[in-house]
């Protein structure tokens, strides 16, 4: 019989409404019944994709023995953490600040009052290694509750009151009394940070460390940032270039790289980018795209043009709602036959050697030289401890183009050719294989993140189909996940609006790709519900006493902490995204109050990017928008002639310092933006031909027509 969850819309809450086990959802029901029952809770907070998560249910949830030790003693409380992060967040804390580390499955016990008192990630359902299993740990929290009750709600109130005072000012993401000059200190993190990602590079593989290896886009857009104030040609610059697109590089070739349909993995488990864990996550896919598209600009070079068109073609094709919104996630595990009931990681993305001499015929051994294919199998036997790949291959990039091409006799472009045919072939192969789940939840914050890839997009490769995608994308979100009686947003849509209203992050990431669209576009809707939605973000998310952006609002009386995210991990914190969004529009919109919010947001951590500058590598790079004088271009005309667009492309044609861009297409125009800039009123189009004004400091240089003019004054 379904328990509780079947009635939510949520893809992971559903995986389990099936369960023996008695799962509630978050909310007042479940804690009402934990307090009349006297029973303490037990919280496991997952996501639809995730490999663990499915894992830890099928040894340990749809276990009938171990669901009835849970529905006697415990209260079961399921949460999906896309649906609700500030949820997550709390409890993450938590399990991080006790045991030194977090991951998916979270698994917290609390008391009725929601504090914690245990917790932990994933846990086998029987003893293993000297380590508890599951049910021995269940059994002593019961018996723990029954006899030794006082102590665990005393280790609840500790455990908040410690978190507490972090949050407060006394742990490490406290505001800082150091009086070193904004500069000062800002160019001693650049150089710290930048020494912290030369050290840790590795010079084989490209990225940061050993294995797993993450995908982490703010430190290569950190990196970027360095490239462009240092100027691309220098030493320190294209230092900082080639360890991105060696990176780059590293994650387009190896198996983390879906070669036949598009898009990236959400890490690799080895140091050589080849085993994914094989779940594809839309954040993941608009940061490296994003990634790409900075390297495109900095080298010139077409191949990280293509890598972003390989993910828009993706995430269009697999990602995308009839509506225009994009889907969250597509799991790692799939069936693996049709009709079949067995489950394996990898299964869809996999190929046998025969399997690919039958869909490809003669072109085998061309594909099988460049890809790595092996009639045994490619992947060696240490970097498969659950034996889920034996006689499969994960197709990786073995060698480059031109010596596969010189080994059958071709030249490069006919190699090309016959290999894009090939990946085609089984492309149309695989749709026939049982696809992985779709996480098919659309999540403002996420759609935000793709928004401005998308429109980025447009802007850098000159390809206006992807600025159609982020255009339907923004008016879904406007049309569905936005309130205008109250100007707040809300967190998710799956057949219908979510019951949570929008966090921090959805806001920040939003109006980043509303600020993204608008410069793309040139549509000034989407400046106008930026800025409105900036002022309905402060409203919410602003700590007035120490600055920065808690993750939740205020009022919810089952967060029992508010936090502030002081980490730029596979999202970038909040309150990162903000502090830019705050530079652009106080460029774009001349309000001096702007400028200060985010000053006070970079004072906020000053603590953390101070000390350990490679943990905030987005604020960063708000640090060093913020040294670095307002820079900004207006473009007067038609954005629909062709002189406008030229002039246009010569903005996104290198990597260079940030520039606000605004353009005055009409009068509708002109009097609103003049009406926040006053020297906007002047600035027309001269002689009929679209003009561009480059200004620095709010101190503008001659307009020009000329794009070869327009490019030597973004030179100087």
């Amino acid at each position: 019989m379904p328990n509780a969850l079947v009635r939510e819309k949520s893809p992971y809450l559903l995986q389990h409404a099936d369960n023996p086990v008695d799962w509630l959802p978050w909310g007042e029901a479940a804690f009402a019944r934990a307090r009349a029952e006297d029973k303490p809770i037990f919280l496991s907070i997952g996501y639809s994709t995730c490999h663990w998560c499915h894992v830890m249910a099928h040894e340990s949830f749809e276990n009938e023995a171990i669901a009835a030790l849970l529905n006697e003693h415990f209260i079961a409380i399921k949460v999906d953490r896309e649906e609700r992060p500030d949820v997550d967040r709390v409890y993450m804390t938590y399990v991080q600040a006790m045991t030194g580390h977090g991951g998916w499955p979270l698994s917290a016990w609390l008391t009725p009052e929601l504090k914690p008192f245990y917790g932990g990630t994933y846990f086998p359902p029987e003893d293993r290694h000297g380590r508890a299993g599951f049910p021995a740990i269940l059994r002593a929290i019961a018996r723990g509750w029954r006899e030794e009750r006082a102590k665990l709600v005393a280790e609840g109130e500790r455990a908040i009151a410690a978190l507490r005072e972090h949050a407060a000012g006394k742990g490490p993401q406290a505001g800082s009394a150091d009086e070193t000059p904004l500069a000062v200190a800002g160019g001693a993190a650049f150089e710290q940070g930048l020494d912290y990602f030369i050290g840790a590079f590795d010079a084989r593989h490209g990225g940061f460390g050993g294995a797993p290896k993450f995908p982490r886009a703010a430190n290569l857009n950190f990196l970027f940032r360095c490239a462009a104030i240092q100027g691309v040609a220098s030493v320190a610059g294209a230092e900082a270039v080639g360890l991105a697109v060696q990176t780059l590089r590293g994650m387009a070739g190896g198996g983390m790289h879906d070669h036949v349909g598009g898009g990236y993995h959400r890490y690799s488990v080895d140091e050589a980018w080849f085993v994914p864990h094989f779940e594809k996550m839309l954040y993941d896919q608009a940061q490296i795209a994003l990634n790409a598209l900075e390297a495109r600009q900095a080298t010139g070079d077409e191949r990280y043009a293509w890598m972003a068109r390989d993910i828009f073609d993706y995430v269009r094709r697999d990602l995308t709602s009839p509506a225009g919104g994009f889907y969250t996630a597509e799991d790692a595990d799939s069936l693996v036959a049709a009709g079949g009931t067995e489950h394996a990681e990898g299964a869809f993305y996999v190929w046998s050697a025969a399997e690919l001499r039958t869909v490809l015929g003669e072109d085998t051994p061309l594909f099988a030289a460049h890809f790595g294919v092996l009639e045994a199998g490619n992947v060696p036997p240490a970097q498969d401890p659950h034996g889920e790949f034996p006689g499969k291959n994960i197709l990786v990039q073995r060698r480059a183009l031109g010596e596969t091409a010189a080994q059958f006799g071709l030249t490069p472009e006919q190699a090309n050719d016959r290999l894009l045919a090939a990946l085609a072939k089984l492309r149309e192969v695989r749709a026939k294989r049982p696809r992985p789940l779709l996480d098919d939840k659309i999540v403002t914050a996420n759609n935000g993140l793709m928004i401005s890839a998308l429109a980025r997009g447009a802007m850098v490769l000159g390809e206006p189909e992807h600025l159609a995608a982020a255009t339907r994308a923004a008016e879904f979100v406007r049309r569905e996940l936005f309130d205008a009686a109250s100007g707040g947003l809300f967190r998710s849509w799956r057949e219908g609006r979510g019951a949570a209203e929008g966090f921090a992050e959805d806001y920040a990431y939003l109006i980043q790709g509303l600020l993204d669209l608008y410069e793309a576009s040139f549509e000034l809707r989407w400046l106008q519900w930026a800025a409105q939605l900036q002022a309905a973000m402060d409203a919410r998310f602003w700590d007035g006493e120490r600055g920065g952006y808690f993750n939740s609002q205020a009022g919810d009386a089952s967060i029992v902490l508010r936090l502030k995210e002081d980490y730029d991990g596979a999202e970038p914190a909040p309150s990162s995204v903000a502090a830019m969004n705050l530079l652009r529009l106080e460029t774009m919109l001349h309000d001096d109050g702007l400028r200060q919010r985010a000053l006070d947001t970079i004072g906020a951590f000053r603590a953390q990017w101070g000390g350990t500058p490679h943990a905030m590598p987005e604020m960063l790079c708000v640090l060093g928008g913020a040294l670095e004088p307002p820079r900004q271009v207006v473009l007067a005309g038609d954005p629909a002639h062709e002189d406008f667009r030229v002039l246009a492309a010569v903005l996104h044609e290198r990597l260079g310092p940030r520039r606000a861009v605004l353009a005055v297409t009409d009068e509708v125009d002109r009097a609103w933006l003049a009406a926040r800039a006053p020297g906007l009123a002047d600035m027309r189009a001269l002689g009929g031909r679209a003009t561009a004004y480059v200004c620095e400091d709010f101190t503008c240089q001659a307009p020009v027509t000329d794009p070869a003019e327009l490019r030597r004054l973004l030179a100087g």
